[in-house]
């Protein structure tokens, strides 16, 4: 069964909207795992307009299920993730003033500098991911820079299925393909929703970990997180 890890950033970002404590982070990634979620991701970006770095140190006694951190490795990132030591590093190349993840790295281009990012975590124990295009080439510049894993932007999918082109798929399970033949494990992410999710994996085969934040949250809204959560889990069975 694919594991389900709930991206917490938007109850911070909700907290920090009034300047509290509320919604509680901490509190709610507890309860997401009482719920059956299966790991909880953080994204943490320079300014801090979500979940700030302080919540990444919060978060490791509390979370025992799997711990994934996702960002941008500048020095800050790296010394936090080293001092965290969290189950699973995603190496995303966001901009500092992107809204959200719109891109997947260029494997081939940043070659040297995956491989020594990458060396540092794998070193200190840390399963290490690299957010990726669906692209072939893409996963074979993957393969070179020595991570554990991949795991595949699936915005443009989930656009493709909103419009209802299910051949949006093909290119995921053709990466997935090769991953799967380099020995690479996969993981996806971004715009996956209880409307997508099942078509999605069904078709990926190897699919290791699914990370979704955004529609989860919104779905919470109304079915109650508890619910959504066990939704998810019974389309990933």
């Amino acid at each position: 069964m694919t594991k389900l890890s709930v991206n917490i950033n938007k109850i911070a970002t909700l907290r920090n909207s009034r300047g509290g404590d509320v919604p509680n982070v901490v509190e709610f990634a507890r309860d997401a795992q009482r719920f059956g979620a299966e790991g909880i991701t953080i994204h943490p970006r320079p300014d801090e307009r979500h979940i700030r770095y302080q919540d990444a140190y919060d978060l490791k006694p509390e979370v025992n299920t799997e711990y994934n951190i996702e960002g941008n490795p500048i020095p800050k990132f790296m010394d936090m993730v080293l001092e965290v030591k969290p189950t699973q590093v995603t190496l995303v190349p966001d901009a500092e003033d992107a809204i959200t993840s719109n891109a997947g790295w260029d494997t081939v281009k940043h070659k040297d500098f995956l491989i020594d990012v990458i060396k540092e975590f794998k070193n200190n124990g840390i399963r290490t991911s690299i957010f990726v295009d669906p692209d072939l080439h893409q996963i074979e510049g993957a393969k070179a820079t020595g991570t554990d894993r991949i795991e595949l932007y699936t915005e443009a999918y989930a656009h493709q299925y909103k419009l209802g082109n299910k051949e949006g798929i093909k290119p995921y399970m053709a990466c997935a393909g090769l991953a799967n033949a380099l020995q690479l494990g996969i993981n996806a992410g971004h715009d996956l929703s209880l409307d997508n999710i099942k078509y999605f994996k069904e078709n990926i085969t190897g699919l290791l970990e699914v990370s979704i934040g955004h529609a989860l949250i919104a779905e919470s809204l109304y079915l109650g997180a508890e619910n959504v959560i066990k939704m998810y889990l019974d389309k990933l069975k």
